[in-house]
């Protein structure tokens, strides 16, 4: 700041200009009188000059002192000023007089420091909440109350990069959203929440469906002094959760469903040898050997059940030895040898010349896949049509499976159904009717979960009315 511009220097002028003012004023009344009253008038105004220059001297150096003791000082209080408004928070002041100044520095430095204080807590709560945003695993996104994005969270952001690559149906969103919805920034499943929330003033609770994804969503306002400045939503992806409630739900009905049937015919049947229905021993009989079957039947339920069970809970006991599979489908294809020739259905096996043993394998549980899937073959293959065990080998990164296919002629799979023939009591497709000797619906979710213990994979092809594939590949080398 220039000398001329501060109070110092005003005040300075102003002296100056008083004294200039009461000097001439004095010499207009004194000169004339020197003139007509003393003989010596040059030496008289040389000493009124004398006088004058001595008088603004003073006066320029007493201008000079309050430069020193009050412009300086404020020069520092400035300078600590701006420092503090371009953030150097730390800054202070080392004036130490008893006077105004004194306590003016006194009271800023106090000021800094409480500021200090205050801008570290805000620093420290703001580090705080990022943090806390960043480690959520829900996403949480902050509108303004125009819908605009002012805040999210890593998980947030991707999200709306989710779903920006989506696109949403073109509605009318004049008669479906408030004025001025078209310019807002809240994605569309979730603006009926958001200008509820700002209508109603209330947390608001829903579940909203994108694509293959349900996500619960929770909004809240905010507020600034009563005034409702936006809204703040936090959304949890819950698919996996619905999805395992559905499965819950069609677990509890499905297994009630086969529960059902050979409790109402055990039931039925006691009832009749109760009542006396029987009129020969044969009647008898064949009444009896029904409960039997289908109290096997429910055994065999509860069997699969519990070894479902036992397998998904991570449970399952295998005594994992190197394998000969080839002497294990050679075992397998003479027990179904003489159920081939019942039915009249031809079993083929056609053994590969590579080598067939699996390092590190559970024999047991292996038998218990082919015999299932073998087992699924028979049931859905008509007589005069041929069941195929193949086997050979193959590499997927890097490592070699042994693979094998069971094919049958059957009626095939409806391409729809394919993808959820592994899901327990799967019944999808109509055309695959049990035989006579029934199951359980459990067996290829068994088969599944044996396989991948195994660190193995298990698929499907089929074709509508030309015949089915089950290709199993097992590691050769143990994992």
């Amino acid at each position: 700041m220039k000398f001329w511009r501060s109070l110092v220097g005003k005040l300075w002028i102003t002296i100056i200009c008083l004294v200039a003012v009461v000097l001439i004023t004095l010499g207009l009344f004194l000169l004339p009188y020197i003139d007509s009253n003393f003989a010596n008038s040059g030496a008289i105004k040389r000493l009124f000059m004398y006088t004058c220059m001595i008088g603004f001297s003073l006066t320029t150096f007493f201008a000079l002192f309050l430069f020193t003791k009050i412009t300086q000082p404020m020069q520092q209080v400035i300078e600590a000023a701006d420092n503090i408004r371009r953030g150097k928070y730390g800054t202070r002041l080392t004036l130490v007089t008893s006077d105004e100044i004194g306590q003016l520095a006194t009271s800023f430095n106090h000021m800094a420091e409480e500021l200090e204080e205050n801008i570290r807590s805000l620093n420290h709560e703001k580090g705080h909440l990022s943090s806390v945003l960043r480690s959520m695993s829900d996403a949480v996104l902050t509108f303004d109350i125009e819908g605009k994005i002012i805040l999210t969270n890593p998980h947030g952001q991707a999200l709306l990069e989710t779903w920006s690559d989506l696109g949403w149906e073109q509605e009318s969103e004049s008669e479906l959203y408030p004025q001025g919805a078209g310019d807002s920034e809240v994605p569309p499943p979730l603006r009926p929440l958001f200008f509820s929330t700002l209508s109603q003033g209330g947390d608001q609770r829903s579940q909203v469906h994108v694509r293959q994804g349900v996500w619960s969503v929770h909004m809240a306002p905010l507020y600034s002094e009563d005034t409702i400045r936006g809204a703040v939503a936090v959304l949890r992806d819950v698919t996996e959760e619905v999805k395992l409630e559905k499965m819950r739900r069609d677990f509890v009905a499905n297994v009630s469903h086969e529960i059902r049937t050979p409790l109402s015919m055990m039931q039925g049947y006691s009832e009749a040898l109760l009542d006396g229905m029987a009129s020969s021993p044969e009647e008898s009989s064949e009444l009896v050997q029904v409960i039997h079957d289908e109290s096997l039947r429910m055994g065999r339920l509860v069997k699969d059940l519990l070894d479902l069970a036992r397998m998904e809970a991570g449970h399952t006991d295998m005594m994992k030895v190197p394998v000969d599979m080839g002497g294990l489908l050679e075992r397998v294809y003479r027990k179904f040898s003489v159920r081939a020739k019942e039915r009249g259905i031809d079993l083929e096996l056609k053994c590969g010349s590579d080598p067939q043993l699996l390092k590190a394998a559970d024999e047991d549980k292996l038998e218990q896949v082919l015999t299932n899937l073998l087992d699924n073959a028979f049931r859905h293959t008509p007589a005069d049509k041929r069941i195929t065990v193949l086997t050979g080998s193959t590499v997927l990164e890097g490592r070699r499976y042994l693979e094998i296919t069971i094919r049958d002629e059957g009626v095939g799979i409806p391409p729809e159904d394919l993808p959820f023939i592994f899901e327990r009591f799967y019944k999808a497709d109509k055309a695959r009717v049990r035989g006579e000797s029934g199951g359980t619906g459990l067996g290829l979710a068994i088969v599944k979960n044996i396989v991948e213990s195994h660190h193995g994979t298990i698929t499907a092809a089929s074709k509508l009315g030309e015949g089915t594939d089950f290709i199993l590949r097992l590691p050769v080398e143990k994992q």
